[in-house]
């Protein structure tokens, strides 16, 4: 019998990562992106060696009707993983209203509702899991990241409630809170700023996309069996 995950933001450096693994466990995948056509051209190329099925489901998720988009083309589902995601630097007194609204539809809204319309093909296998990709900055905020604090924030407590909601039906939902993960969003920092980064941080460096996935593929795992509304922080120490 084939499981299905869908992965959202599936194209980007961690949503890749993640995908890969789970083609690697035997995961058939329903990979979502939206801008980034030829990252997924090159996850495609990749995950067909495992031998699944693997179908590519372009959304927006910063449009309300993005998410309806999303899940009129999933079929059989074991298995959510919310990766889409966007940032937004700068000082709260500069944030723009877009840049706001945007944030939220992309990182609370669209995945609450999505979660909504697909809870019932986990709940009718009595079994399943969801993973949300938070951050380091949800669980203890950061200047200069006030509003992507707070969206990623709200995920903790979306993967908390949904967690007690969900557990009579064998529905699990985690949360995984990577801190600096070296990836394309990190480009427009120099080698001196992630040094510096890298120096803060108890375990010395940076961490990769594949330790993030590692984390999301054993939440997903019947090794995480009884464990249900926790955040597993992959800092390296930074957060601890």
């Amino acid at each position: 019998m084939k499981k299905f995950a869908l992965v959202t933001g599936a194209s980007g450096g961690l949503g890749q990562a993640i995908s890969l693994k789970l083609a690697a466990e035997g995961y058939s995948l329903y990979l979502h992106y939206n801008n980034n056509d030829e990252g997924m051209k090159a996850l495609l190329q990749q995950v067909r060696k495992f031998g699944g099925e693997f179908i590519p489901i372009k959304a927006d998720l910063s449009s309300k009707t993005g998410f309806l988009v999303l899940a009129e083309n999933i079929f059989s589902l074991d298995a959510i993983v919310h990766n889409a995601g966007n940032a937004v630097h700068g000082l709260l007194g500069d944030l723009q209203e877009k840049e706001a609204e945007d944030l939220i539809q992309v990182h609370i809204t669209s995945p609450l509702l999505l979660t909504k319309k697909l809870i019932p093909k986990l709940i009718q296998k009595k079994s399943g899991s969801i993973v949300l990709i938070s951050s380091i900055w949800g669980q203890t905020g950061a200047a200069c990241e006030v509003a992507y604090s707070m969206v990623k924030g709200a995920q903790i407590s979306f993967a908390k409630a949904l967690s007690k909601e969900l557990a009579p039906s064998g529905v699990r939902v985690n949360a995984v809170a990577p801190g600096a993960i070296f990836t394309p969003m990190l480009n427009n920092l120099s080698h001196d700023e992630l040094d510096s980064i890298a120096e803060e941080i108890p375990a010395g460096r940076l961490g990769t996309p594949d330790e993030v996935a590692d984390s999301v593929e054993f939440l997903l795992s019947e090794k995480a069996a009884y464990i249900t509304g926790q955040v597993l922080a992959v800092n390296g120490g930074w957060y601890a």
